[in-house]
Protein backbone atom coordinates (compact mmCIF):
# COMPACT_ATOMS: atom_id res chain seq x y z
CA UNK A 1 0.00 0.00 0.00
CA UNK A 2 2.47 2.63 0.95
CA UNK A 3 4.09 1.89 -2.25
CA UNK A 4 1.20 3.21 -4.28
CA UNK A 5 0.82 6.09 -1.52
CA UNK A 6 3.93 8.36 -2.14
CA UNK A 7 3.87 7.93 -6.34
CA UNK A 8 0.23 8.55 -5.85
CA UNK A 9 0.58 11.94 -3.35
CA UNK A 10 3.49 13.33 -6.46
CA UNK A 11 1.39 12.53 -9.00
CA UNK A 12 -1.41 14.59 -7.09
CA UNK A 13 1.13 17.16 -6.77
CA UNK A 14 2.34 17.44 -10.22
CA UNK A 15 -1.23 17.99 -11.35
CA UNK A 16 -1.79 20.78 -8.83
CA UNK A 17 1.50 22.66 -9.75
CA UNK A 18 -0.12 22.25 -13.57
CA UNK A 19 -3.24 23.49 -12.59
CA UNK A 20 -2.00 26.24 -11.06
CA UNK A 21 0.28 27.36 -13.68
CA UNK A 22 -2.36 26.91 -16.32
CA UNK A 23 -4.79 29.20 -14.29
CA UNK A 24 -2.73 32.04 -13.55
CA UNK A 25 -1.64 31.68 -17.24
CA UNK A 26 -5.77 32.60 -17.81
CA UNK A 27 -6.21 35.23 -16.00
CA UNK A 28 -3.18 37.39 -16.55
CA UNK A 29 -2.81 40.54 -18.31
CA UNK A 30 -2.70 39.68 -22.03
CA UNK A 31 0.05 41.71 -23.69
CA UNK A 32 -0.28 44.78 -25.71
CA UNK A 33 1.25 44.17 -29.47
CA UNK A 34 -1.39 46.65 -31.22
CA UNK A 35 -3.90 49.05 -30.22
CA UNK A 36 -6.23 50.06 -32.81
CA UNK A 37 -8.51 53.54 -32.91
CA UNK A 38 -5.33 56.15 -32.74
CA UNK A 39 -7.18 57.97 -35.48
CA UNK A 40 -5.61 60.96 -34.21
CA UNK A 41 -2.09 59.50 -34.65
CA UNK A 42 -0.57 61.14 -31.56
CA UNK A 43 2.06 58.73 -29.54
CA UNK A 44 0.18 56.61 -26.58
CA UNK A 45 1.33 56.30 -23.39
CA UNK A 46 3.39 52.83 -22.91
CA UNK A 47 2.96 51.19 -19.75
CA UNK A 48 6.51 49.43 -18.77
CA UNK A 49 6.48 45.76 -18.54
CA UNK A 50 3.07 45.47 -20.39
CA UNK A 51 3.87 46.08 -24.10
CA UNK A 52 5.31 43.92 -26.42
CA UNK A 53 7.92 45.06 -29.16
CA UNK A 54 6.70 44.56 -32.61
CA UNK A 55 9.63 43.69 -34.28
CA UNK A 56 11.17 40.94 -31.58
CA UNK A 57 8.43 40.56 -29.52
CA UNK A 58 10.57 41.01 -26.42
CA UNK A 59 8.72 43.24 -23.51
CA UNK A 60 9.04 46.95 -23.36
CA UNK A 61 10.63 47.77 -20.13
CA UNK A 62 12.18 51.05 -20.44
CA UNK A 63 11.16 54.46 -22.41
CA UNK A 64 14.94 55.42 -23.20
CA UNK A 65 15.00 53.76 -26.95
CA UNK A 66 11.09 53.54 -27.53
CA UNK A 67 9.37 54.10 -30.61
CA UNK A 68 6.18 54.29 -31.74
CA UNK A 69 4.46 53.42 -35.33
CA UNK A 70 0.96 54.43 -36.31
CA UNK A 71 -0.56 53.71 -39.55
CA UNK A 72 -3.29 55.32 -41.83
CA UNK A 73 -6.20 52.87 -40.48
CA UNK A 74 -5.19 54.03 -36.59
CA UNK A 75 -2.76 51.18 -35.59
CA UNK A 76 -0.42 51.66 -33.21
CA UNK A 77 2.87 49.35 -32.79
CA UNK A 78 5.53 49.66 -29.96
CA UNK A 79 9.18 48.73 -29.95
CA UNK A 80 11.76 49.11 -27.58
CA UNK A 81 14.67 49.53 -30.00
CA UNK A 82 14.49 52.36 -32.50
CA UNK A 83 16.88 50.40 -34.98
CA UNK A 84 14.11 47.06 -34.66
CA UNK A 85 11.50 50.13 -35.37
CA UNK A 86 13.35 50.36 -38.48
CA UNK A 87 13.52 46.92 -39.42
CA UNK A 88 10.45 46.67 -38.91
CA UNK A 89 9.10 48.93 -41.29
CA UNK A 90 11.36 47.72 -44.04
CA UNK A 91 9.25 45.95 -46.46
CA UNK A 92 5.73 47.07 -44.98
CA UNK A 93 3.43 48.53 -47.68
CA UNK A 94 2.75 51.58 -45.20
CA UNK A 95 6.03 52.51 -44.29
CA UNK A 96 6.36 56.10 -46.36
CA UNK A 97 2.56 56.67 -44.60
CA UNK A 98 2.92 55.70 -41.30
CA UNK A 99 3.31 58.43 -38.29
CA UNK A 100 6.25 57.63 -36.41
CA UNK A 101 7.24 58.72 -32.32
CA UNK A 102 10.42 58.27 -30.59
CA UNK A 103 10.98 59.39 -26.93
CA UNK A 104 13.83 61.60 -27.23
CA UNK A 105 17.01 60.86 -24.65
CA UNK A 106 17.46 64.52 -24.37
CA UNK A 107 13.97 65.95 -23.71
CA UNK A 108 12.20 63.09 -22.14
CA UNK A 109 9.53 63.84 -24.80
CA UNK A 110 7.94 62.09 -27.76
CA UNK A 111 8.95 63.71 -30.89
CA UNK A 112 8.34 63.06 -34.76
CA UNK A 113 10.54 60.18 -35.34
CA UNK A 114 11.12 61.82 -38.69
CA UNK A 115 12.26 65.08 -37.66
CA UNK A 116 14.47 63.52 -34.63
CA UNK A 117 18.50 63.50 -34.74
CA UNK A 118 20.20 60.13 -33.84
CA UNK A 119 23.27 58.84 -32.24
CA UNK A 120 25.17 55.76 -33.47
CA UNK A 121 27.17 54.77 -30.55
CA UNK A 122 24.48 53.61 -27.75
CA UNK A 123 23.95 50.67 -25.77
CA UNK A 124 20.62 49.99 -26.64
CA UNK A 125 18.01 46.34 -26.26
CA UNK A 126 18.48 44.86 -29.44
CA UNK A 127 22.34 46.66 -30.15
CA UNK A 128 21.06 48.70 -33.17
CA UNK A 129 23.28 51.28 -31.33
CA UNK A 130 20.40 54.72 -32.42
CA UNK A 131 19.36 57.22 -29.43
CA UNK A 132 16.96 59.38 -30.52
CA UNK A 133 17.40 63.35 -29.83
CA UNK A 134 15.65 66.91 -30.45
CA UNK A 135 18.39 68.75 -30.39
CA UNK A 136 21.35 68.54 -32.84
CA UNK A 137 24.34 67.73 -31.91
CA UNK A 138 27.34 67.39 -35.04
CA UNK A 139 27.86 63.69 -34.34
CA UNK A 140 24.02 63.00 -34.96
CA UNK A 141 22.38 61.32 -38.08
CA UNK A 142 18.97 62.03 -39.74
CA UNK A 143 16.29 59.62 -39.79
CA UNK A 144 16.89 58.99 -43.05
CA UNK A 145 20.50 58.23 -42.62
CA UNK A 146 19.21 56.13 -39.60
CA UNK A 147 17.15 54.37 -41.36
CA UNK A 148 19.55 53.60 -44.58
CA UNK A 149 21.94 52.34 -42.10
CA UNK A 150 19.54 49.68 -40.62
CA UNK A 151 18.46 48.86 -44.17
CA UNK A 152 22.71 48.23 -44.81
CA UNK A 153 23.35 46.26 -41.62
CA UNK A 154 25.40 49.57 -40.32
CA UNK A 155 24.13 48.98 -37.07
CA UNK A 156 26.44 47.86 -33.73
CA UNK A 157 24.78 44.67 -33.85
CA UNK A 158 27.76 44.31 -36.43
CA UNK A 159 31.04 43.04 -34.32
CA UNK A 160 33.12 45.37 -36.43
CA UNK A 161 31.17 48.61 -36.13
CA UNK A 162 30.62 47.42 -32.45
CA UNK A 163 34.61 47.79 -31.73
CA UNK A 164 35.08 50.81 -33.76
CA UNK A 165 32.27 52.81 -32.08
CA UNK A 166 32.26 51.48 -28.49
CA UNK A 167 35.88 49.84 -28.01
CA UNK A 168 34.75 46.72 -27.74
Amino acid sequence: MKKFLVPALVAVIIVGIIATVFTSMVTSEKMVTVKEGNMEKKPLEIILGKYQDSDCGMVVESLEFASQIVTNDGKTRFFHDIGGMANYLKDKSFKNEAVIWVYTKDTNEWIDGKAAWYSTDEITPMSYGFGAYKNKNDDYITYEEMNLRVLRGETLQNPKLRKKALGY
